[in-house]
């Protein structure tokens, strides 16, 4: 009895010192900090999901141009470089390739990041296509928005859409000086961009209508099931969702932007009417999400089907894509420096695979070639590695069907 005693009253007493002044104030303090930080840390990273709404195309254009005239192609390169800042200058800057919460807790807003990044890419392999003369400026924007997108280490990817930037701010002083510098009269270049958009949104579509689990749902949407690729697990849904998303928005500003530059060769060929009925079908898809989750429901169950809507959406601006860019093409002659377009097909598990040799074959590429694009997000994200886009033949691929392909959305 007594040694049990001694040993009580031992614990007793390390307890006792533990609570004395000299030491509670420890433990106290630091949990409370690590509260805050958990709050603070949750709070921003609500704020910094809330994906940025739809601009107005005359504002952001006048701030880009300056003084600059309105030639042919100032509204387009103004456009697409509103575009690219919104994703340094939105809240919470670039997250994509953020290594430290908030950030790295976010998948929603990365997956925009990439969608937006991706029509970026597209608009800007075709723009030396569109110019008149040198376009070096040009050529080197496109080499800057190549690099991997989850580059965090120098050069970061940030570093690299700065760099673009400044870029396409240099092509629009010389748009100034005189015009020579201005995009080609007649639509040049046009339609293998059309092309290359269609060709992305088909993929897209593929990708998004893989979320559904009844493939019966897809015969209104004009997709084989036969072709799809497999089921995306439902962690990733929300990924392929918020990719669309950006992608969407991304693109509504840049048709708006390239529909000020070529109205002329766009009444000539009467696509004035299509032309606007793509953007309002885009500017449906951007509609407010009121659900706190992206839900994968079916049929007319208490839960919609968030994927399949925006599917529908992305199909039919898809349809309406591919008609223009076939009217354009027969109303406007190919020239020899025009990008081709190659067709969309299953490629982006091979560029996820890629990894980081894909992004680095990207960047040296530049304004050579493109793979064909496609691609299954699903069967990519399996691969778990991020790849951004892969270089092919000498040949350009169309501009813009191979984001998919190059690089798809994973998880943080």
């Amino acid at each position: 009895m007594a040694l049990t005693r001694k040993a009580a009253d031992r614990r007793r007493s390390k307890v006792e010192a533990l609570e004395r002044p000299q030491y509670g104030w420890i433990w106290k303090p630091l949990l409370a900090v690590l509260v805050i930080y958990l709050l603070v840390a949750m709070g921003l990273g609500i704020w910094w999901s809330r994906t940025p709404a739809p601009f107005a195309l005359e504002p952001a254009v006048a701030e880009q141009r300056e003084a600059t005239p309105a030639a042919r192609g100032a509204v387009t390169t103004a456009g697409l470089r509103a575009v690219v800042e919104t994703l340094l200058d939105k809240p919470g800057g670039y997250l994509r390739n953020d290594i430290a919460p908030p950030g790295l807790w976010l998948d929603n807003m990365p997956a925009w990041e990439l969608g937006v990044l991706s029509q970026s890419r597209r608009l800007a392999r075709a723009l030396p296509a569109m110019a008149q003369g040198e376009a070096g400026e040009l050529e080197r924007v496109e080499t800057h928005l190549q690099g991997d997108s989850r580059d965090w280490f120098y050069p970061s990817t940030e570093h690299r859409l700065e760099q673009a930037l400044s870029g396409l701010g240099a092509y629009l002083e010389r748009v100034g000086e005189g015009g020579e510098a201005a995009f080609a009269e007649g639509g040049q270049g046009l339609a293998p961009w059309l092309a290359g958009v269609a060709a992305g949104l088909d993929d897209l579509g593929s990708r998004l209508s893989a979320s559904v689990a009844r493939p019966a749902a897809l015969a209104d949407l004009d997709i084989e099931a036969e072709g799809l690729p497999r089921e995306t697990p439902w962690y990733r849904v929300d990924n392929v969702f918020f990719e669309a998303r950006g992608q969407a928005w991304a693109l509504l500003h840049l048709l708006e932007a390239v529909r000020h530059d070529q109205a002329d060769v766009l009444e000539a060929a009467g696509l004035t009417g299509r032309w606007e009925m793509l953007v309002a079908e885009l500017e449906r898809s951007q509609r407010r999400l009121w659900s706190p989750v992206v839900l994968n429901g079916s049929g007319f169950g208490i839960f919609a089907n968030h994927s399949l809507v925006m599917a529908n959406h992305v199909v039919r601006a898809r349809d309406l894509t591919r008609e223009l860019a076939r009217t354009l093409e027969q109303a406007v002659p190919v020239t020899a420096g025009s990008v081709t377009e190659a067709p969309a097909g299953g490629g982006e598990a091979a560029a996820e695979s890629a990894a980081g040799s894909a992004d680095e074959a990207a960047g040296a590429a530049g304004s050579a070639a493109e793979a064909p694009a496609g691609g299954d997000e699903s069967a990519a994200e399996a691969a778990a590695e991020p790849a951004d886009e892969a270089a092919g033949s000498p040949t350009k691929a169309p501009a813009g069907s191979a984001e998919p392909v190059a690089e798809s959305e994973t998880a943080h």
